[in-house]
Order: C-alpha cells, then structure tokens, then sequence
C-alpha cells in the first residue's frame, strides 16, 4: 500500500517551509524578548529604587505576568466601560492571547509562551534519558488534569462573582497593584528558600513527567483550553487516505489519540502541528474549518498568530492603553513605602487607603 501510495504522488515529499523550525525561531524570539523585557524593568526599578527618575522607559510587557490584575481589570472595564490606566497592558494582552485561543486553539502554548518553549526543552532532555516520552496511566492523568481548572474556577468565582464594581475598582487604585509589578519582579530576584525549592520541584516534575506544569497545573492554560473548545478551526484527518500508522498520535505532545479522531476537538490540543507535519500522506491531516474544508495552511497559521499579536498591541499602542499612565515620581513614592501595610492584600481584599496621598505628579522625599 505504501508503495501504491509513493507511486501516486500521495505521500509527502520534503517541503521547504519546515514549521516545526519556524514554530522553534517564534518560540525562542518571543523568550528573547521576554528576557529583554525583564532586563529593561530591573533597570527601571533599580533606579527608581534608588531615587532616581529613571533614563529607560518602563516597558509595558511585563505586565504579561499579572493575569489577576488583566482579569480584574476586564471585568471592571465589561461593568463600567474603563479600561483603567494602572495596567492596561495587562488587560490588553489577556485580550490577544484569548482571541488567540478563541480562533486559533491554544496557539499561544506552543508559539508564544516561553514557559512552553522551556517545557519542550525539559521534554527534549527526558526523551533522551528515558527514550521516550513516559505518559501518566488515564486514571491518574484525568485527575491531575482538572487541577488547573479548579484553580481558574478559583481565580474566576473571585473574581467574576464576588467582587463588586467598588471591591475592583479599590483593587485597581491601591498602591498594591499600583506596583503588583515590582513586587513580581522582587519575588524572583529576592525568592525566598521555600520559593526556590518550589520552583525546582515543578522543574523536577517537568523533567520527570513531560508538560507537568502546562498540561496539570497552569490556570491560563485552562482559561485558553476552554475558550479553544469555540474555535472554528481544528486538526482534521480524513479517514479515507489515512493508512493508520498512528505516528500523529505518538508524536504529540498533549497525548491526544489524533489517529482515530475525525476532528480533535480536545482542549489540550495547542495547535503545535507536529502531527500534520509528521504524517506521511499528503492532506490527510491538516488544520480547518469543518465545514467546506476550508484550509488554513501551516504557513498562513504562523501568519495569523504573529498578525493577532503584534496587531493588537498597534492597537493599544495607538488608543493610549498601552503604557500605564504611573508617573517615574510616584514610582519613586511607592518603592520607598511598599513595606507599609497598605501595599499588601489577603487574597484580592487590600486595605484602605488614601488614593490622593500618592496620585499626582510629585517628588516625595522622606
């Protein structure tokens, strides 16, 4: 059969555009940029936190690490029609990365997201230790996954459900977001012990059990599986030409059993294409809409994904909610008082404050 089908001109021949290589430059040139980021910020924090006006300008992308703050700011922007200014880029970044989903699957896992570029690298070293990607048994996986659902269940009854208009707009202004991001930035570059071995405990697990954290516990995964379950796009196979030699199934990542589906509708499926480039009968597996066979060709798809994100952020960038509207004095302000009471919160409810004490352009000395 394989013979018949090589003679018919229906297998695959070596294709120039290589997108698992093209998917491999976007990973590693979203992580470079998101390294560039947390470079350009320590600087900008370092020298408020020495007083200083700071000469770099505080880059907007870093507030990619603050999707409680994005989704707060959602839900009060959906309620009263602001999207405030503290951490627009917060908010406007969660956007793009659900639309990303709501169209294109989990795209953003396996194109966007440095944390899945260092999954696949974990990946890569298990593979080598172990010859092969080592799977959970069904009746541990499925447990284990529905833990990053309850967490965004979590995250979402918080938020969505028991905050009120005046609980998100306190959240909003209080010095606590004000510097949500510094205070990130320190969680890191002073962890604590208990921190570090946490850290080194997920990485262990990742190293042990292939997409640990991606696949069991990462709540904005969940978030982006769920919405995928919309996408008009999905991996196709035609059951006609299919000679079920099962490597798309083997090859992929999400453990998705891709040979015996006619539409893989699964929300782990992150849109990575391994399995239409692995198969070796042309068209046989391909990204689509279901009706008409209307194809988005690999190609088109990094096309897509790149236009989504960089289109999104023109447009922020372009209405003025993209840079936060925190002048460097203030900054200056918040940093010299952030061990006050008032710049903590228990689990979303922060203190009250005087939102006028620290609002305004100043210089405070102490």
């Amino acid at each position: 059969m394989e013979n018949n089908l090589l003679d018919s001109g229906k297998y695959k021949r070596a294709d120039r555009f290589s997108i698992q290589s093209s998917r491999r430059w976007i990973q590693i040139g979203f992580t470079l940029i998101t390294l560039w980021i947390g470079v350009e910020f320590a600087i900008f924090v370092n020298q408020v936190a020495a007083g200083k006006i700071p000469a770099i300008e505080r880059p907007p992308g870093v507030e990619a690490f603050l999707p409680i703050s994005a989704l707060i700011s959602l839900k009060y922007w959906l309620t009263t029609g602001i999207l405030n200014t503290i951490h627009p880029a917060a908010a406007v970044l969660l956007l793009i990365f659900m639309t990303m989903a709501i169209f294109l699957k989990k795209g953003f896992c396996s194109w966007v997201c440095p944390f899945g570029l260092l999954s696949e690298f974990l990946t890569g070293i298990h593979k080598k230790i172990f010859d092969r990607q080592l799977k959970l048994p069904l009746w541990l996986d499925y447990p284990l996954r529905s833990l990053k659902y309850l967490l965004l269940f979590f995250f979402l009854w918080a938020v969505l459900v028991q905050m009120n208009v005046v609980d998100l707009e306190k959240f909003i202004y209080s010095p606590y977001n004000r510097i949500a991001d510094i205070k990130m930035l320190y969680f890191f570059t002073g962890m604590s012990a208990m921190t570090f071995w946490v850290l080194a405990i997920l990485v262990g697990l990742s190293l042990a059990i292939p997409y640990f954290w991606c696949r069991y516990l990462c709540p904005y995964g969940a978030l982006l599986g769920a919405l995928s379950w919309l996408s008009p796009f999905k991996i196709q196979r035609d059951a006609v030409s299919c000679i079920d030699c099962e490597k798309c199934t083997r090859v992929c990542p999400s453990n998705i059993k891709v040979h015996s589906s006619g539409t893989v509708i699964s929300d782990e499926c992150h849109a990575c294409m391994q399995c239409v480039d692995i198969c070796p009968v042309k068209d046989t597996l391909y990204f689509a809409l279901p009706v008409k066979r209307k194809i988005l060709s690999r190609k088109a798809y990094a096309l897509v994904i790149a236009g989504i994100f960089i289109g999104g952020i023109l447009i922020a960038r372009l209405t003025g909610f993209w840079q936060n509207s925190i002048p460097a004095d203030e900054y200056i302000y918040h940093l010299q008082h952030m061990d006050d009471p008032e710049y903590y919160h228990n689990r979303g409810e922060v203190p009250d404050y005087d939102r006028s004490s620290f609002e305004g352009n100043r210089n405070r000395k102490k």
